[in-house]
């Protein structure tokens, strides 16, 4: 049953904030970039309902938690490093399942190649990286965006989204209201602005190829891409095809991306892991 979320703080250099709720196996949710803990479920407490324990953070420069200390940046392995900061904190010994949506979908998958032995399965929402470093036009667009950000700040960034992607017209409104509410959760907009440009440019594995080692029961969440063309679908499925133990899945015709629906995202992961094994006591 819901219950009360308990914050924590992990690490030191840079304090990671975050929270835990409900009573349960643990699943721990990493969200994507210039979003904060809440942009994983957006507020749904599905999963909490059917009683796992939902531990969320926000990452290094994102929401609540410090931004990179000097000599630190924000490449993946420090944002996995991260993430071992969370699970010592908030999860503690034994396994637990971990997913995240596109910046943080990498980050788990990278910390699964790290360590899946303490994974009892992962969550891939809208990955992006396709196995190589990020093209010139990506980097440009990525250094724009921080370039807006650090201009503008707010307005600044919706309003270089809403010129630079290609949303459908049905969805173009929603979307650009989201990336608003998303972006205003962030206490230091020049900390995202620095994120934006350092993580595009870290790989947070080799290959795609590498993917075929995690022999783990994975769940793929893939967005359709009329309303989402910066996750791609076929993206998500060829991490699908590489993942060993992969399931896809992803939102009728029609419908709103599967990564905006909370509510039913919570119930397809509490679904993931009772064909684990991984239920309520």
């Amino acid at each position: 049953m819901p219950t009360q979320p308990r914050s924590f703080v992990a690490g030191e250099r840079p304090r990671i904030r975050g929270e835990a709720a409900g009573e349960g196996p643990p699943v721990v949710l990493c969200h994507g970039a210039t979003a904060t803990r809440r942009y994983v479920l957006h507020g749904s407490r599905a999963l909490e309902r059917a009683g796992y324990t939902v531990v969320v953070y926000d990452a290094r420069g994102h929401g609540e938690s410090d931004p990179a200390p000097p000599g630190q940046g924000y490449g993946y392995p420090e944002l996995v490093d991260d993430l071992e900061g969370v699970v010592a904190t908030a999860v503690g010994a034994g396994r637990f399942v971990l997913g995240g949506h596109s910046m943080g979908a990498h980050t788990a998958l990278a910390y699964a190649l790290r360590r899946p032995e303490r994974l009892a399965g992962i969550v891939v929402v809208g990955p992006t990286y396709m196995g190589e470093p990020a093209s010139a036009e990506a980097l440009a667009y990525w250094d724009g965006l921080a370039a807006a950000l650090e201009a503008d700040g707010v307005d600044g960034f919706v309003d270089y989204i809403g010129r630079n992607q290609e949303t459908g017209g049905r969805w173009r409104d929603s979307a650009l209201r989201f990336t608003r509410e998303r972006i205003e959760r962030n206490e230091r907009l020049d900390a995202v602005a620095a994120a934006l440009r350092e993580t595009p440019r870290s790989r947070p594995f080799g290959g795609l190829e590498q993917l075929g080692s995690l022999d783990l029961p994975a769940l793929v969440v893939a967005s359709g891409d009329e309303a989402d063309p910066g996750h791609p679908r076929q993206v998500a499925e060829a991490y699908a095809e590489r993942l060993p133990q992969a399931r896809l899945i992803g939102e009728a015709e029609g419908e709103s991306p599967l990564a905006w629906q909370g509510g039913r995202l919570a119930r397809e992961i509490a679904a993931f892991c009772a064909e684990l094994g991984v239920q309520p006591g």
